[in-house]
């Protein structure tokens, strides 16, 4: 029978078991991923393995989304190469320790970024980003998680593949390890098919002494994952406006990408889940958890849609797998790191190929045809320049402008007018269509202002002003009437409306009322 407590969230409910080999499985992925993003930079192992530790912990205990894994990111490790170059241009033969001081305070930056994110309730934002967008990010994330474990079948340190023997070594066991983490399932959930893979390729393996890739080949010569509690490092830098001007973009950057990349995986494991996080809470957590990782040797992060989706998939709804990840993250690190770097890479691998394989969206294929070829060219847009440059902030933020145009184009065009001229004389606009920005120049031209009579009234029932520049097109066109010396009123327009035209006390027919209030361009309306 299982047993359920209510465990830092009080509408949550855990499963210890479920929970705890979950978060374990995780522990297991998180090794090998924190790893190469700290290498990526240059960064000793334990850099980005402390990060992936305190990110995952607070975030499992203070963040908006429980079952979501955090730790130490490709996408946040990419921006510090860019801030290593700028620091070797401003400080020619600067120490590499020096150089972590530098990292570790931009980290703390950033987190101060993102708590401010969240206290102004910026998270809500995320909305904005629309389907196709959300399509083109996880399948472009899926192409770069199957992609990364590319490496694993080359000899290190060279573009050539492994030899025969090696390669088939790698290859069988890699396909043993997806084989069982897709068919456990159908005879059992009782323990997580990742976990039973990664232990029985690894028995394997080391059983028999298969000479195969290990963790401890993917690190440095050298170098291990062994060490102790993180170490408190106070940034030891100058504090002066030069020192700021270089880390503050490189802050920013960090914390814009992990608040994005964060966001949106949250949104993902909502869907996944059929529950909804708290994306301000999340900012918050994020920068907590950034700040501490500054102050305790790591090099910041945001979350993992791959470790989240194997948590997840696993069975793990609540706080605890993210906890119980984290504690066995660092147990490996102090006490297990010798039999964790004996831990085969085609077993990870497996995992993560598995992993790549249930991020995409197979089901965006059927949407071409189907959706607007708008929509399909964002997906696929983002899809590309998410695969290609990595840089998954850039490739969002391109997708929701390119949305955002494409939708603008088309409801420009669906401003119309009708016109009749009733049995008095005065002749009737009534548009419908939205009025904005971008259909201010179609709804001019649907004007017939020499050859209209004497009176014209035009009516907004079935339309609605957008913006300022909707409000600017309606002044110029009463300002035309009002030159050719003809009376236009205006009908079913909002109040807001109607105090930022220039003319309203002579133009407004003001005897109507079911006009709107939606509030155009103004921050505060007084309403009935």
């Amino acid at each position: 029978m299982k047993k359920y407590l209510n465990l830092f969230d009080f509408k949550q409910k855990v499963d210890y078991k479920t929970e705890i080999l979950s978060g374990l499985t995780v522990a297991l992925a998180l090794v090998p991923e924190a790893i190469a993003f700290a290498l990526i930079p240059g960064f000793s192992p334990l850099t980005g393995l402390y990060a992936a530790f305190i990110l995952c912990l607070i975030t499992a205990i203070f963040g908006g989304r429980p079952g979501m894994i955090s730790g130490a990111t490709g996408a946040v490790a990419v921006i510090f190469v860019g801030l290593i170059l700028e620091l070797k241009r401003n400080f020619p033969g600067i120490e590499p320790d020096t150089i972590l001081n530098y990292v570790f305070a931009t980290v703390i930056i950033a987190g101060l970024l993102q708590i401010m994110a969240g206290f102004f309730r910026l998270g809500k934002f995320i909305r904005l980003v629309p389907h196709p967008v959300m399509f083109g990010f996880v399948n472009g994330l899926a192409i770069i998680i199957f992609m990364a474990q590319f490496p694993n079948f080359y000899v290190k340190g060279t573009d050539s593949l492994l030899g025969t023997t090696p390669m088939m070594i790698m290859l069988g066991l890699t396909l043993l390890t997806m084989i069982i983490i897709w068919g456990l399932p159908k005879l059992t959930k009782a323990i997580p098919s990742s976990l039973v893979a990664i232990i029985v390729v690894s028995a394997i393996v080391i059983g028999f002494g298969v000479d195969t890739l290990t963790v401890a080949d993917t690190m440095g010569d050298g170098e291990s994952i062994k060490g102790g509690f993180p170490p408190l490092s106070i940034p030891q830098i100058p504090f002066t406006l030069e020192t700021f001007k270089i880390i503050f973009p490189y802050a920013a950057i960090v914390a814009g990408v992990g608040l994005i990349e964060s966001l949106l995986t949250l949104n993902i494991i909502d869907e996944i889940t059929d529950t909804r996080g708290s994306g301000n809470k999340e900012c918050v957590a994020q920068g907590t958890a950034n700040i501490l990782s500054g102050f305790l040797s790591g090099m910041g992060g945001c979350a993992m849609i791959g470790q989240s989706l194997i948590n997840t998939s696993s069975g793990a709804r609540a706080r605890l797998s993210g906890i119980t990840a984290a504690v066995m993250l660092l147990v490996f690190i102090m006490f297990g790191s010798s039999l964790i770097e004996r831990l085969p890479m085609a077993a990870l691998v497996g995992l993560m190929f598995m992993v790549a394989i249930g991020t995409f969206e197979w089901a965006s294929f059927k949407t071409f045809g189907k959706m607007p070829k708008s929509d399909v060219l964002v997906m696929v847009l983002v899809t590309l320049i998410t695969a290609i440059t990595h840089n998954l902030a850039v490739a969002v933020l391109l997708g929701v402008i390119i949305s955002a145009l494409a939708y603008s184009w088309e409801n420009a065009k669906r401003i119309r007018a009708r016109k009749h001229v009733d049995e008095k004389g005065i002749k009737h606009y009534e548009i419908y269509g939205p009025l904005f920005f971008g259909s201010t120049t179609l709804f001019a031209e649907k004007f017939e202002i020499q050859d209209d009579p004497q009176e014209v009234i035009i009516d907004f029932k079935e339309s609605r002003i957008a913006d300022m520049s909707g409000i600017e097109a309606l002044n110029k066109i009463t300002e035309r009437y009002a030159k050719a010396g003809k009376k236009v009123q205006l009908r079913h327009l909002s109040k807001d409306c109607i105090r930022l035209l220039k003319n309203a006390d002579d133009i407004i027919d003001v005897n109507v009322l079911e006009d709107p209030t939606y509030k155009v361009a103004v921050d505060s309306i007084e309403t009935k």
